[in-house]
């Protein structure tokens, strides 16, 4: 049994004692992750070579250690609160941080018998990293949770991340950083020769490779500590996870990689205030000088943004939901300027039953930006279909990477895009053919549904029933867009009259 495997087991089995007290899976990892971060710095300070003072003495690990009872509920919600305060990396996991493991004789244990028994920082950061990264896994599928939305299918990540290839000379971000999985799939894709680098650029791996931003303070927390069990930042240094709406001005910064999969809700949820003073709730606009199009589309916005902190020759691969390749208006105009400003190379059109947020259609666009020019900078765009009679389930069939394999192959990472070769589910159409299409609309298939055809060869019932499921769930979330837009039209209207 592999050591992350029994740390997982040791750890998972005492998140059942207190779901009884109403603690869930998401609320026991943040539980966890004040707890460890207290251990790990401990064992800093304490270690004979080169010893570190991570936290005030006031806060040790040794004093929960040493209580008891109230006193020990007591002195834990007192650290929670002191160390919300520190700046840096200790500020973004603590900040917010609450107590609600309410039985003190269950805080004891979890503190002595869980966590005081493993030494952490002798454990490989794989180890570490691979257990906390389960139980983040294990979190998003407790549905009620609604946890799931900040999680990205591994497999996916990874097929990404091969195709991009990031190396030590890129900066990279993902401006909705969720618990951090395009960041750690990054480090580790460009730390694979980790023994040729020079000390600075190990030093730019664990210190600037990566960036983050997080809206939600608990997901950010998860996503700093994530990064650190898996040896990315310091625990005294810079936060590498920012806790900022990403949508509200262009920071300043540029990267060369951005991967993201930004939330899949469709109105921006910001309250923002217009050159004119008025006040901008939820349904209005986001309106920003750097933006071509003005939209209360989360995602428009989101790849509006990217397109922004996108380096001259930056590479982005983006999970996007289908309208923003078929809805008209805003989505119209920003996908000519998509091909025309930026080359839009690859898209992989992803199967359904993958996310936890149900109902989901998503694909993975991948663009370059270029420098202005005359002539637009799409030559083709390559859609590989990975949806069409694709049948994936979270429980009974999930995707795993292998089936990403086919995928990888054709989009030839790090060759010229010249020689890719056409397949059964990979085509290339020009830009002339993608700017006559009606609204430009890439929302493209070209394969046969066999289940339309073939009656004898039909998916099982439970496949079948959770595709009209998600059908009806993504239908659902078109027809809550329109009505909300048309709502705000008219309370518009009403207060224009």
């Amino acid at each position: 049994m592999s050591d992350a495997r029994r740390l997982v087991d040791k750890l998972w089995s005492y998140c059942n004692v207190l779901r009884d007290d109403g603690v869930g899976t998401i609320e026991y990892t943040e539980q966890l992750t004040y707890l460890l971060f207290l251990k790990m710095a401990h064992e800093r300070e304490t270690r004979p070579l080169k010893p570190e003072q991570v936290v005030p003495p006031h806060c040790s690990w040794q004093r929960l250690l040493d209580a008891e009872g109230d006193d020990l509920e007591f002195t834990y919600r007192r650290t929670l609160e002191d160390l919300a305060r520190q700046p840096g990396t200790l500020g973004t996991i603590y900040r917010k941080a609450q107590n609600r493991v309410q039985d003190p004789a269950k805080l004891k244990r979890l503190i002595v018998d869980l966590i005081d028994k493993e030494n952490w920082s002798a454990a490989g950061t794989d180890i570490k990293g691979d257990a906390y990264e389960e139980l983040l896994s294990k979190g998003a599928e407790d549905i009620k949770s609604g946890a799931g939305q900040y999680f990205t299918p591994r497999p996916v990540i990874q097929a990404v991340v091969d195709c991009i290839q990031p190396t030590v000379c890129d900066t990279v971000i993902d401006p909705a950083a969720g618990t951090g999985g395009f960041l750690l799939a990054a480090h580790e894709y460009a730390s694979r020769h980790a023994e040729t680098l020079t000390p600075a650029e190990r030093a730019h791996l664990r210190d600037t490779f990566v960036h983050g931003v997080e809206l939600v303070d608990g997901t950010a927390r998860l996503a700093a500590m994530n990064l650190l069990l898996h040896g990315i930042g310091t625990p005294t240094g810079e936060s590498l996870i920012e806790v900022k709406d990403t949508l509200i001005a262009d920071p300043g910064q540029r990267y060369s990689v951005v991967l993201s999969n930004p939330p899949f809700g469709r109105k921006s949820s910001l309250t923002m205030f217009g050159a004119d003073g008025r006040e901008a709730r939820e349904e209005r606009e986001i309106e920003r000088q750097d933006f071509v199009v003005t939209t209360a589309n989360k995602q428009l916005n989101f790849v509006q943004h990217i397109a922004t902190i996108l380096d001259i020759n930056g590479r982005a691969a983006v999970v996007l939901p289908d309208n923003v390749l078929f809805e008209g208006g805003a989505g119209e105009t920003l996908r000519k300027r998509l091909l025309r400003d930026f080359d839009l190379h690859t898209m992989l059109r992803l199967p359904t039953g993958i996310f936890y947020a149900q109902g989901v259609k998503a694909n993975v666009l991948f663009f370059d930006k270029k420098p202005a020019a005359e002539r637009p900078w799409t030559n083709r765009l390559w859609i590989y279909d990975l949806r069409t009679n694709q049948h994936f389930t979270l429980k009974q069939n999930p995707l795993r990477r292998h089936h990403l394999d086919d995928f990888v192959a054709c989009y030839l990472p790090g060759k010229p895009r010249s020689e890719r070769v056409e397949t059964e589910r990979f085509k290339s159409f020009t830009y002339d053919e993608l700017l006559g299409r009606d609204k430009v609309n890439l929302d493209i298939t070209w394969l046969r549904d066999d289940s339309l055809e073939d009656m004898e060869n039909l998916p099982a019932p439970e496949v079948i029933a959770r595709e009209i499921a998600e059908d009806l769930t993504a239908a659902l979330a078109e027809f809550e867009a329109v009505a909300a837009a048309l709502e705000a039209a008219a309370s518009e209207k009403a207060r224009l009259h």
